[in-house]
């Protein structure tokens, strides 16, 4: 019996920048995201982020509560 060869799959990372979240909110919701979702979205990501992960951010985020999205003063 041979043993079977598993192909491991990597994802690109990409940086969660501004520019970014934009062309991918652009692509996905056809609508621009508010500074306060793409502030949320950068604070959950992080500085890199898959194109999956982002682009499920990004879809995710709309139908969250609005008390969650914004920062407490």
């Amino acid at each position: 019996m041979k043993a079977e060869k598993k192909k491991v799959v990597r994802e690109a990372k990409v940086a969660v920048s501004e520019a970014n979240v934009s062309k991918a909110a652009l692509r996905l919701l056809h609508q621009r995201l508010v500074s306060t979702e793409v502030a949320y979205i950068q604070r959950t990501l992080g500085a890199t982020a898959s194109q999956t992960d982002l682009d499920a951010q990004i879809t995710a985020v709309r139908k969250l509560p609005w008390a969650s999205i914004v920062l407490a003063d």
